[in-house]
């Protein structure tokens, strides 16, 4: 007989074996005791997280001998349902059933009653690749569907789902399991499949998993498949090319000590041996997030990646604010790692700015006393310090000596100027700043952590975009920075700056921005609230703000003028855009 995975020999036979999803369980268990059975139920979240089962574990809850909400598992429906061939449970695949006819085939056989169960049950997988078309023609079976038929719809990408479908739909939302539900679960695998394990090997599978049980039990296959009937920390991390713990807290303590050769030496082991690059970059960020709550609280049960000996250790060499430097270099690498075809020469030049962070707060900078430069007297002798130098902290004292004679000669030959102007006219008034919290938002805008709109939505900004706002726009934009220097709009402020108003009408603000970073970052919900209010402290009007890339913008204006030419451009009149707390 062919080997059964283990995510499948272990997927859960009952309510009660499902790790995490507790609200989805109880909810649904409840729904079945009071009767309250909906005709078309949405399942969406991560992958592997358990949508697909539960499913299954409704259908049989829906199906069972014993009656409705029962899992015996000994049944002829449950047996059939287990082994996938229950003839009223129906599993769809909308990756390669998205069309049309197939689903005018679904149509055709609801109509039918069951041949074994009380209910028939449809699981469409991956319901987000149907097509328009497929979708539309769903409609009005999903809404009015036979009593004996139920939907289950199951997705990882519900914004990509026609709003007119969602409407039709119970909405159940599952999250990325916990690691304590993640390790429970694999501790009762390990015991049943008799494997000798250790703890270190199983927290190592469960951040790898990143909250998927059946990323979790896949990967610990794997590694059964590579190491028998042992379990161990040294062959997880031979498998996934990463480092263990004592490495990376290692390469962080020779970062913090300025040893720059040290960490040249490890960052080539590391690619040599092809290492996880962004894994290990996450991992860094990690390690210095423990560090930083270390050093501002000094409390040790509060570290998770650090020993209270090891963070005692780095905190005396390094500073708060050198450290949150260090995890704001990380961030940005991890950010850019999406955009370069080689990660290995920016992971290089990320390490070597860490260096930097301690390395230049540790050189003594000449004090600068009136525009003048005072250099302290040369001495022949060399200080204990200075013959621990690295490389790197030498060539920085001799640089930043050099520079300071050079500008101290500079500022002693030129002549007498008067102090430049501030930012703001003396004689100028400072705009008026109204800080809210009522928010304008499109009721289609959806995304988790940043906002997403559709081309048809956009292609809809535009035709109802106002000249006369966006001539108004054009000529006062520069005003906007007179809000760099305020506490809570000067990021919001510089990010509108930066970028190019591109469409203005009456409650939206579409803009372009150069790079695709800035699009994240204008896009993200938290930043949404300052920009409204930057805009509105400005313009006078609050608007809801949302980038595009250059790029986007180049096949949006395309699409706009293929439109037009064809007559099927939206006419203004005609363009409805919804905002939330609109009746």
């Amino acid at each position: 007989m062919a080997y059964k995975a283990l995510y499948r020999t272990y997927r859960p036979s009952t309510f009660e074996e499902v790790a995490g999803q507790q609200h989805i369980v109880r909810t649904i268990k409840n729904a079945l005791a009071s009767g309250k059975i909906a005709h078309a139920y949405l399942f969406t979240g991560p992958r592997g997280t358990g949508k697909t089962t539960m499913a299954k574990l409704l259908a049989k809850a829906l199906n069972c001998d014993e009656g409705i909400g029962y899992q015996c598992n000994e049944c002829e429906n449950c047996i059939a349902i287990n082994e996938g061939t229950h003839p009223d449970v129906i599993e769809i695949d909308a990756a390669s059933n998205n069309g049309v006819e197939q689903v005018r085939d679904i149509i055709d056989k609801v109509k039918y009653g069951t041949i074994l169960g009380r209910y028939k049950v449809y699981i469409i997988d991956e319901v987000h690749m149907m097509s328009a078309g497929a979708f539309n023609a769903l409609l009005k079976t999903l809404e009015e569907p036979p009593e004996h038929v139920i939907f289950i719809l199951a997705t990882t990408e519900p914004h990509k789902i026609l709003p007119t479908i969602l409407s039709r739909c119970q909405r159940y939302d599952f999250t990325k399991v916990s690691d304590e539900d993640i390790k429970e679960r694999m501790k009762e695998v390990l015991q049943r499949e008799e494997i000798t394990y250790n703890e270190n090997a199983v927290d190592l599978i469960i951040s790898l998993a990143d909250g998927g049980m059946r990323d979790a039990l896949s990967i610990l296959d794997q590694v059964l498949a590579y190491s028998g009937d042992v379990l161990n920390e040294e062959d997880v991390l031979e498998i996934f090319s990463l480092e263990s713990q004592e490495e990376k807290i290692e390469l962080i303590r020779s970062i913090i000590n300025g040893d720059v050769g040290d960490v040249l030496n490890r960052i080539k082991n590391y690619i040599d041996k092809g290492s996880d690059i962004k894994r290990l970059t996450s991992d860094l960020m990690d390690i210095l997030k423990d560090l930083l709550i270390y050093i501002n609280t000094r409390k040790k049960p509060l570290l998770s990646k650090l020993s209270s000996d090891q963070a005692m250790e780095l905190a005396k060499k390094a500073k708060a604010k050198d450290v949150m430097t260090m995890i704001d270099i990380l961030i940005e690498a991890i950010k850019n790692f999406k955009t370069v075809t080689n990660i290995n020469p920016l992971f290089e030049i990320t390490l070597l700015k860490l260096v930097n962070v301690i390395g230049v707060n540790q050189v003594e900078e000449p004090q600068i006393e009136d525009k003048k430069i005072v250099i302290e007297p040369e001495t022949k002798q060399v200080d204990d310090d200075e013959k621990t130098m690295s490389p790197l902290e030498k060539a920085l004292r001799e640089q930043l000596t050099r520079e300071a004679r050079e500008k101290e000669k500079t500022l002693q030959q030129a002549p007498k100027i008067e102090e430049q102007p501030s930012l703001f006219d003396a004689n100028e008034s400072l705009p008026e700043i109204v800080l809210s919290k009522d928010l304008v938002l499109p009721k289609n805008a959806t995304g988790d952590a940043l906002f997403l709109l559709d081309d048809d939505t956009l292609i809809d900004i535009m035709v109802s975009s106002k000249k006369e706002l966006k001539k108004k726009a054009l000529d006062e934009w520069t005003n906007l920075k007179r809000l760099i220097v305020h506490p809570e709009l000067g990021k919001a402020a510089s990010l509108l700056l930066d970028s190019h108003p591109l469409v203005v009408s009456n409650k939206i603000l579409l803009i372009e921005c150069p790079l695709p970073n800035m699009v994240e970052k204008v896009n993200d919900k938290m930043l949404q609230e300052n920009l409204q209010n930057a805009v509105a402290s400005t313009f006078g009007n609050k608007m809801f703000v949302f980038a595009v890339s250059r790029n986007d913008s180049v096949r949006l204006q395309k699409k706009y003028t293929d439109l037009l030419v064809v007559g099927k451009l939206p006419k203004a009149k005609d363009v409805v855009i919804e905002f939330e707390g609109e009746e």
